[in-house]
């Protein structure tokens, strides 16, 4: 008999052999290259790297948003474009990209509006995730009425509206000053527990990689690959005093030094 509780039965995501090139004045540039990459099903892995080494490239390519120029993407043996139209696939980037004339129960339900599902059999689930986020007696304001934390809130909600068995997220909180941003890890750890999607999240932050993933992959620009993994070893639920645990900081120096090329300790 399967023993796998409900909210860990997602899917897996594979990445195998992924190469993409683009033309920028005349010249080819290797943004990927030979990328491969296996998540089970209900993991969180970060992806961290210096800027142009194909971080975001390799999201979109999962997503469905861009396709590589050889290799193939796979999510529960299916392909992005199919996992998105059953919306299986929940994507979230730094912009929150709220529709400012939409209140927030209004923005958050319009996942379900492009798929074509009833809101009036959802708004159960709707009123659910308000709550989950953290936005109960925000459901009728807009976005300019919120704050910078509170939309990406909203836009974080949205993605799990369909109930997605895959969560994609692109520098989620990279507009929120540090203060914020320690709150929203929090946060994200604590609506991720709720509901055990498959995780990729792309960050430039070591502490936040190592608060939030199982895993972090360090990529490397030139052309874009991988260039180690490091395993994340801290049970869940994770609190704040871990940001000043020793292993920590030893775990956050190791990615650093694979990141900006010095020999480990």
């Amino acid at each position: 008999m399967d023993s796998t509780p409900d909210a860990l039965r997602t899917d897996g995501l594979s990445v195998t052999g992924v190469r993409r090139t683009f033309k920028v004045e005349g010249r080819d540039i290797a943004a990927l290259s030979d990328v491969s990459l296996e998540c089970a099903p209900g993991s969180f892995t970060a992806l961290i790297g210096p800027s142009g080494c194909g971080k975001s490239t390799l999201l979109r390519i999962i997503a469905g948003l861009d396709r590589p120029d050889q290799g193939a993407v796979s999510i529960g043996g299916a392909a992005p474009l199919e996992k998105c139209r059953e919306g299986a696939l929940g994507v979230a980037f730094q912009d929150a990209a709220l529709l400012p004339w939409r209140t927030v129960r209004q923005n958050i339900a319009l996942p379900l509006q492009v798929l074509g599902r009833s809101l009036q059999g959802h708004a159960a689930r709707i009123d659910q995730l308000i709550e989950l986020v953290g936005l109960k007696g925000f459901e009728d304001a807009r976005p300019g009425q919120l704050s910078g934390g509170m939309r990406q809130r909203v836009a974080i909600a949205r993605t799990l509206v369909t109930e997605p068995s895959v969560l994609l997220l692109d520098e989620p909180f990279g507009a929120l000053d540090q203060i914020l941003r320690r709150s929203m890890n929090l946060e994200l750890q604590r609506i991720w527990l709720a509901n055990r999607p498959t995780t990729v999240l792309v960050t430039h932050g070591i502490d936040e990689a190592l608060f939030l993933a199982d895993r972090i992959i360090v990529m490397q620009r030139n052309p874009g690959r991988i260039a180690c993994i490091v395993e994340v070893p801290f049970a869940r639920p994770r609190h704040p005093d871990l940001f000043a645990a020793s292993e920590f900081h030893r775990l956050e120096d190791e990615v650093a030094d694979h990141l900006f090329g010095a020999p480990a300790a």
